[in-house]
Parts: C-alpha cells; structure tokens; sequence
C-alpha cells in the first residue's frame, strides 16, 4: 500500500513539476548564453519561451538586449515597444528604448498634435488595468461621499461628502477614459518599425522607376503608423505594400517586408 502511494505521489510530482521545469530551464540557458556572448541562441531561446509559456515584458525586454547586441536596431526597438505595451511602467525597457532611438539615423518629426501627444503620454504611464482598478476605486469612494451627504446631520460633513462626490466621480471618468485609451494603444497594430537596414519608400505602391517616384530613404528603427495597405499584383516583388506615415509632414509607400508590427 505504501509503495501504491508513493508511486501515485511521483506520478502527480511529474506530470505536474515537468512543464515548470522546462520553462526554468529556456530561462536558464538563454540566460546563460546571453552571459557567455552567444545572443543568437538566447534570443532563439527566449522566442521558444515566448511560443511555450506565453509573452510577458521582462522576456521582450530580455530578447531586445539581444538583438541590440546582435547589431538588429530595429528589432530591439520592436523587443522593448512589446514590452512597454505589457507593462507601461517598465524602467529598464523605457531607458533601453530611449536609448537605441537616439542612436537611430533618422531623426522624424513631430506625428499627432500636442494635445493628443499629450493624452496619450498620460495613458501609458501605466497600465491600462491600473487605471481601470483606478476608477473603481474611485466610484466606491464617491458611493461613499453620497452617502455622507445623504444620511449626515452634520453640515460640514454633508458640505466634505458634496463636494468630495463631485471631484471622485469627476477623477473616476477621467481614469476610466484613459483606461480605455491606454488599452487601445496596447493593442494597435497599425504602428510598425523599420527592420532593413535601410528602405527607400516610394510615392506609389510599387517600386520607384525613377528619381520623382522616390519618396524618401529612411533606415533601420525608424518608427510608422500604417494607414493602409495594397497587394500589387503585376508588382515584380509580389509584395504587399503599406500607405504609411512618418510624421505630420511625410507620407509614402513602403514594403511590407521592410518592416515589423509592433
């Protein structure tokens, strides 16, 4: 009976521990090869942990770091976008991403007005979860001023629960409206990276013939919002091609493998 037991017991332990130790052990060997100068089989073993176990920032984060040592700008810069995007409040992401963009060629202009610019900056401060436990918070402390107003026989009391009511509910919309913005952003595919080493972007979508279809050079870690996208049939490339923005002032065409969604 003892030995049943103690079979049943190793049975459970493995089926159960084998799924844990395998993810420990992508961890362990991609850190390792990453302390040892191999980033090419760490980034590939990060990837694999991505593939079995699910995406989260620090292993975006941790594949940046090694594309970037691997010379692959804009696919770091991709690494730690994805990464900002699960976890808005990552420092080390954000200064590792602050820092490959301003090693970057290209230098591109203002996109969006100051205004949205500004909304969108305070959206990602953190994450969209923690502005929307935020507003909930919120709301019942603004239940709770309600009801101070309605059953105290205090008129200070009455005046504090008044008053405290309005600014809850009025700081419980605007969490809940970046809420709703923040998570937008975290899910918008319609902002890529340059990943060649550099793309020549044409004023038609299909390869420049000559120097008045060319619209521009730009270069890797480049950072677009796409607005639309075109498969040319008769194109010689059989690509598609993306209608995309650079900043406020620029817009062209480019290929779809010359970039990567974040």
């Amino acid at each position: 009976m003892s030995k049943l037991i103690k079979y049943v017991i190793i049975a459970i332990l493995g089926f159960s521990g084998t799924p844990f130790a395998k993810a420990g052990t992508l961890d362990q060997r991609a850190d390792s090869a990453y302390s040892t100068d191999n980033f090419e089989l760490a980034a590939e073993l990060y990837r694999q942990e991505m593939t079995e176990h699910g995406t989260s920032a620090t292993l975006y984060y941790n594949l940046g770091n090694c594309y970037y040592r691997m010379g692959l700008t804009g696919k770091a810069i991709v690494a730690y976008e994805r990464a900002l995007r699960i976890n808005p409040a990552d420092k080390s992401a954000k200064t590792n991403l602050q820092f490959v963009n301003s090693r970057i060629f290209d230098r591109q202009g203002e996109r969006g007005s100051f205004m949205s610019n500004s909304f969108d900056k305070a959206a990602t401060l953190t994450s969209s979860n923690t502005y929307a436990w935020l507003a909930l918070s919120l709301f019942l402390i603004c239940i709770g001023c309600i009801t101070l107003y309605i059953f105290s026989t205090n008129i200070g009391i009455r005046k504090c629960g008044f008053f405290g009511a309005i600014l809850m509910l009025l700081a419980c919309v605007a969490a809940g409206v970046l809420a709703v913005r923040g998570a937008k952003i975290a899910s918008n595919p319609d902002f890529a990276i340059i990943i060649s080493p550099s793309a020549l972007l044409s004023t038609s979508p299909r390869e420049p013939k000559n120097r008045q279809e060319e619209a521009m050079l730009l270069h890797e870690g480049t950072k677009l919002e796409i607005l639309d996208s075109i498969s040319v049939q008769n194109d010689s490339t059989g690509l598609k091609w993306l209608d995309v923005q650079i900043d406020n002032n620029h817009r062209a065409w480019i290929k779809s493998s010359d970039i990567e969604r974040i």
